[in-house]
């Protein structure tokens, strides 16, 4: 054979041949949808196997479900699973090998477990929530308080979907009527490349709200509504949810559907089953802060009109304690000044009667001292010049002198004065 030579097509025409033949029967295959685009009806896939350890492809091939097949295990594979055939999945399928001489190698899907799918699915989803666990993740934006009052919120949703159209009725009353502020940032929500832009809406929001405001948001909200449930998968992803479970604010979404629960609803402080539901929540908080309110003012005033009257009650008190001690003190001053007034008036009156025996006294000793009296007892007064002569110094030997007695005055002329020695002043 060595020496044979084969034209190129005669060669790939006999590999086609060894592959019909040796791999005729179809065979359950695992494996990675990397790529897919549908053409008139036609799936052609890329295939991939990565290794266990790393993302490397360690196998790839193309592969193709035609469209009389695909009417049938397409649409079965999506109503079984609600997941929609698309690349990122994991699938498990039943290929026939073939190999054609001018488009080289591929397999023919013949059939496709859904079950396996969905096992695959859920697998995933567990590890996230696994990761978020060790992490301490999981619960975070869960354990933060509710906002006290929702002034300002920040919504993140598909551009132009029903259920933001929902949302958008109450919302705009609410704005409408200055209660509360919404800023909108808009992301895909279908398809593979849902997480990366809802991850990149949010980023950008937060940077706008940074340059705008002063606050952080009280609320973001996610809310998606309308659209297929099948799109849901692509929202089960480890890095949306561990940046959403990072956040300081409490995040409240509302994906859409009742049964059916993502990564976001494990996650999110509150989760809503449709953008509706989310609203009314806001609603309904606001107008619960609201009523508290009005009860909390209810209660200031009534415990202030409690306070007052206690301290009225008090004040009374503390008034009718004050006029007795002042009726007393008054009382008591009333009493001391009566004894005061006694006292003065014993006092004065002891005094006017020592007065009088002093002045009775003092007359009897001015009736003794009385010149008269006095003459009556032999002594006499002895004048010069008509002034009194107490001492012989005030004598003039010039002068006469005059002497009198009780019953006349002698004129008498003076010879000669004889001193006392030793009584300079007695005559």
């Amino acid at each position: 054979m060595s020496d044979v030579q084969l034209n190129l097509s005669e060669y790939l025409s006999a590999v086609k041949e060894v592959i019909q033949i040796t791999f005729d029967d179809a065979v359950w295959v695992k494996a990675e949808i990397r790529n897919l685009n549908i053409k008139g009806g036609h799936y052609y896939l890329e295939l991939a196997e990565k290794s266990p350890d790393c993302d490397k492809v360690i196998a790839s091939c193309k592969a193709t479900i035609w469209k009389f097949t695909a009417a049938k295990i397409v649409g079965a594979f999506e109503k079984e699973s609600g997941i929609v055939l698309s690349r990122d999945l994991n699938v498990l399928i039943k290929i026939r090998a073939r190999f054609d001489p001018q488009y080289g190698f591929s397999v023919n899907i013949e059939e496709i477990d859904s079950s396996f799918t969905l096992g695959d699915l859920a697998k995933r989803y567990q590890q996230i929530v696994l990761k978020l666990t060790e992490e301490g993740l999981i619960e975070r934006n869960i354990r933060l308080a509710p906002p006290f009052d929702i002034q300002r919120v920040m919504v993140i949703a598909p551009e132009n979907a029903a259920g933001l159209g929902d949302f958008r009725k109450d919302a705009d009353a609410l704005s409408n009527a200055k209660v509360c502020e919404f800023i909108y940032h808009y992301a895909t929500f279908q398809g593979n490349t849902a997480a990366q832009s809802i991850r990149d809406a949010l980023a950008l929001g937060l940077r706008q709200w940074a340059a705008n405001y002063d606050t952080a948001p009280d609320l973001i909200v996610i809310i998606r509504g309308g659209g297929a449930v099948n799109d849901l998968a692509y929202l089960n992803d480890y890095d949306l949810a561990a940046l959403l479970c990072k956040r300081t604010v409490p995040i409240w979404v509302g994906i859409g559907h009742e049964k059916d629960r993502t990564i976001l609803d494990e996650i999110a402080h509150r989760s809503f089953d449709t953008p509706s539901k989310v609203i009314a929540g806001i609603r309904n908080h606001i107008a619960e802060r609201v009523q508290e309110t009005g009860e909390y003012l209810q209660s200031i005033q009534l415990l202030s009109q409690q306070q007052i009257s206690i301290y009225q009650n008090q004040n009374d008190q503390l008034m009718m304690l004050i006029q007795t001690l002042a009726q007393n003190q008054l009382q008591d001053a009333a009493k001391q000044l009566t004894q005061l007034i006694e006292l003065t008036e014993n006092h004065a009156g002891q005094q006017l009667k020592f007065a009088k025996h002093q002045i009775e006294a003092l007359m009897r000793e001015a009736l003794l001292q009385n010149p008269r009296t006095v003459l009556s007892k032999g002594f006499a007064i002895v004048r010069q010049q008509s002034s009194s002569i107490h001492s012989v110094k005030q004598l003039q030997n010039s002068q006469p002198i005059q002497i009198e007695l009780q019953d006349g005055i002698l004129n008498a002329e003076l010879t000669h004065i004889h001193p006392h020695t030793g009584h300079h002043h007695e005559q």
